[in-house]
């Protein structure tokens, strides 16, 4: 017996409707736990676009939410004898794009940007403030 072709996609509908979860059906997703608040993922971090060209590499850093994030980049070189590179923490403020680069002699491995909250990272020693930039040394008077 074959049923007419204008009933049997109303009878496959049905019957997904009816293999659905009497839970699922009848209520939002959003109401079945009231209990438990929905986290929200945290908006933080510059979006960064890392070019090597030869023994240079670029990272243009654009920070488009509301935190500033302090930023690096950090430069392995392929030869063993080549000495890697890191520059100085630039601090991208919102709606600002940062532009960082360094250099190796023979040529780049790998470049990578590392990220750190403004705000919760130690702030970078400045020329001639008289403190020192490595942590547990101080300066005798």
């Amino acid at each position: 017996m074959r049923l007419p072709s204008r009933i049997a996609p109303a009878l496959a509908a049905a019957a997904l409707l009816a293999a659905l979860p009497c839970d699922a059906a009848s209520h939002p997703a959003a109401h079945r736990h009231a209990r438990v608040a929905a986290k929200e993922p945290e908006r933080f971090g510059a979006g960064c676009r890392i070019v090597v060209h030869g023994t240079r590499a670029t990272a243009d850093c654009h920070n488009p939410y509301p935190g500033v994030d302090r930023v690096a980049l950090h430069i392995e070189c392929d030869p063993w004898w080549d000495i890697d590179t890191d520059t100085a923490p630039a601090d991208v403020d919102p709606a600002e794009t940062v532009r960082m680069s360094g250099r190796c002699w023979k040529s780049v491995r790998r470049a990578w940007v590392s990220h750190e909250r403004a705000d919760q990272a130690p702030q970078p020693a400045r020329p001639g403030d008289g403190g020192s930039s490595l942590p547990g040394r101080h300066r005798n008077g």
